[in-house]
């Protein structure tokens, strides 16, 4: 049992997420939808993932295949769907928000080994559905009223059996009234008969309950809305009140989301499921229709260029890509952004198609694959006055660029990709800065930064000391320091005892801006993150001084 300061008690109520048909249905979106509407009644709100995949965290895997790596606070390497929790609740979370199938069985199988189960045989039930149990009760303990679990996969895959088995018994363990099922389905339309089909629903729902689970909620995702009829007929069918038959259209936005969903009446049916008095939590959804409205208030174009490794896989991307919608809304503008490759620059992407962009964003990255290219598109940025932010490796880009083209160090390079440069302007970290546990010789999560006054990153934060979060093992080789900043690149931030560079910049240029961290974690769609909003006000001025500035009517016709 919890305790407010007030010394009243907290009884934390528990909402589980599970999708059934078909993956990238949304589970993610709803479930940080439903969170940010119980947040907007007042409710403190914390959110987990649990994801049926056997590696132990996103880490190690190839981001082209999985998406982003998103990084926390604390430094865990998490999946996607916790940054669209961030996104929308406005909550920073910690890697206990993340739990895998190979991070549980490697913490049962230590236990075993160190004879923590007195010698009993170890079984999926209990020991792996009670350690999936605990990492829910953690969350609980953090002192949420609510605590949003979403389930990864779909009801059915053999993954996900342990899961569903642990949050069936949830229920038992925490109380009839503090746990609520929200099920997640497809409704899909079929063209020839005209009609939507509810079999796939009906269908994921009785896999659903064969495993022990009546779902208190069901959400259904379409293309047009879900008849009263046709909620009926779900209703009937799979046991749930018509008013629990939520209909999730595609939305033009992801953050009309919440709106939608509300007049749906998704939180008001959940609240009901915990017991809880609507007329006790009132809501307040003006500020997030400010979003919505700052959303669609865009009345000008923007195109943004991301030059990366990933580009076909955008997730690879995703929260650098919000990021720069962010910064769109901020700035009153729609960003198109298009995804460049970087191994097809110069010899495909030429210099003027780049130049035909009203910024760049060159993102993180492992790995020598399209580093030239990067390097190539950062010298085009440079001389062509073209706005610039280079995050992480894209910092380490322009520097290594700056390096051979203007310091003429012409073999200047990374370590992490040669070890015969003789100008290593990128070293690995382990030889500037004494490394203590850090995932071996990985930085990760929020390091603070010194500014230098009067600097153009200083003047974008209003602030000459910050955090971000980092996710990298290389870094600005700090020996090479003096001869960068006498040719005109200025490391304005370093870390607080000076030996780490985390920013560097070039005054006499519109906006050529690095930066060592993600900031891209940081950005909400209600306050966009102040180096993406330079960027993006560098990108306007660059466009209406180009005169290629077009109003978000002209843009439309020019695609008709």
């Amino acid at each position: 049992m919890m305790f407010r300061e007030d010394g009243t008690t907290i009884m934390t109520k528990y909402v589980f997420v599970t999708g059934g048909v078909s993956s990238s249905l949304g589970k993610g979106l709803t479930a940080s939808s439903l969170g940010r509407l119980l947040k907007m009644r007042g409710l403190k709100v914390t959110m987990c993932k649990l994801d049926p995949y056997l590696n132990v965290d996103p880490g190690t895997m190839n981001p082209g295949e999985h998406g982003e790596v998103f990084v926390t606070d604390d430094g865990g390497e998490t999946d996607l769907d916790l940054g669209h929790y961030e996104r929308f609740i406005d909550e920073s979370l910690s890697k206990i928000a993340n739990t895998t199938t190979g991070s549980i069985y490697q913490n049962v199988i230590a236990k075993e080994r160190r004879g923590d189960y007195l010698g009993k045989t170890v079984q999926v039930i209990p020991h792996i559905t009670d350690e999936i149990k605990e990492r829910i009760r953690r969350q609980g303990a953090l002192g949420a009223d609510v605590v949003i679990v979403e389930i990864g996969g779909t009801v059915g895959d053999i993954e996900i059996v342990p899961f569903i088995e642990s949050i069936r018994q949830y229920r038992r363990d925490a109380g009839k009234n503090n746990v609520c099922y929200v099920h997640l389905t497809l409704v899909p339309y079929l063209a020839p008969s005209g009609e939507q089909k509810t079999k796939p629903t009906q269908h994921s729902v009785t896999e659903l309950r064969s495993r022990g689970i009546q779902p208190d909620v069901i959400v259904c995702r379409s293309d047009q809305p879900i008849s009263d009829s046709l909620k009926r007929k779900i209703s009937l069918l799979c046991d749930v009140p018509s008013n629990a038959v939520i209909s999730a259209v595609d939305a033009p936005s992801i953050y009309d989301i919440p709106v939608t969903l509300h007049e749906e009446g998704l939180d008001t049916i959940v609240l009901d499921a915990l017991g809880m008095n609507e007329a006790e939590h009132p809501i307040n959804l003006a500020p997030w229709k400010e979003v919505v409205q700052r959303v669609h208030s865009v009345d000008h174009v923007l195109s943004i260029g991301i030059i990366g490794k990933y580009v076909t896989m955008p997730d690879a991307y995703l929260s650098v890509a919000e990021a720069i919608r962010h910064a769109g809304f901020a700035v009153g503008a729609k960003v198109n952004i298009s995804w460049l490759e970087a191994e097809r620059v110069p010899s495909e992407i030429s210099a003027d198609q780049i130049a035909s962009l009203d910024g760049v964003v060159i993102p993180g990255g492992f790995g020598e694959r399209g580093i030239e290219g990067m390097v190539a598109a950062a010298k085009i940025c440079r001389e062509n006055q073209i706005p610039l932010l280079g995050i992480c490796l894209g910092m380490q880009v322009q520097v290594i660029e700056f390096a051979r083209h203007v310091l003429e160090m012409h073999d200047a390079h990374s370590t992490e990709f040669t070890s015969t440069s003789s100008f290593p302007v990128i070293d690995l970290m382990s030889e500037q800065v004494e490394v203590v546990d850090l995932g071996g010789t990985m930085r990760l999560g929020a390091w603070p930064a010194m500014l230098d006054e009067g600097s153009i990153v200083s003047t974008l934060y209003g602030a000459n000391v910050v955090s971000e979060r980092h996710r990298h093992r290389y870094e600005f080789n700090s020996r090479f320091r003096p001869q960068f900043e006498e040719a005109g690149l200025r490391c304005s931030g370093q870390s607080p005892d000076g030996r780490l560079v985390e920013f560097v910049e070039m005054p006499q240029h519109p906006y050529y801006v690095g930066t060592q961290a993600h900031p891209e974690f940081k950005s909400r769609p209600d306050r966009a993150h102040p180096l993406f909003l330079g960027l993006l006000q560098a990108a306007d001025s660059r466009a209406k001084n180009s005169g290629r500035a077009n109003s978000l009517e002209e843009s439309v016709n020019s695609h008709a």
